[in-house]
């Protein structure tokens, strides 16, 4: 499981650009809170790789599933979230873990990593409360 600003990040894929050249297709590891973005660690030789050679060849797109295969049923795995879901529900569910992890940090006297849960859970909740005013808004 990747993290970010506290929150889980969410798998999925999306383009990449390396220099002047757009990757499609990069496994990505996205942040629901701060939109951070980083390429997934079981790909992230490859796309390096991927993206070097692209760029000195001049291209200006490539697909990296027609250059790199093979760990896409592993690329997933320790995503808690991913993006085919609900925001209002990632964003809960990063609430909820956010809490058992509180527990857990008070539990065992650790208030560095309880003041950084309590910064997470600042932000998840700010994110939740747009994601709620959105919907309704719509409605």
């Amino acid at each position: 499981m990747s993290f970010c600003c506290g929150a889980s990040m969410i798998g999925t894929k999306g383009t990449l650009k390396h220099i002047r050249t757009q990757i499609h297709n990069v496994p990505i590891l996205f942040c629901p809170v701060c939109h951070r973005i980083e390429v997934h660690y079981l790909v992230e030789n490859e796309y390096e790789i991927l993206a070097e050679y692209a760029h000195g060849d001049g291209a200006a797109e490539v697909d990296f599933v027609e250059y790199v295969d093979g760990k896409d049923h592993l690329l997933h795995e320790n995503c808690v979230n991913h993006e085919g879901e609900e925001p209002l529900d990632i964003v809960r569910s990063q609430i909820d873990m956010s809490l058992d992890l509180m527990s857990v940090a008070r539990s065992i006297g650790d208030t560095e990593w309880e003041d950084q849960l309590k910064k997470r859970l600042k932000m998840l909740s700010v994110r939740r409360d747009k994601l709620k005013n959105k919907k309704t808004s719509k409605m």
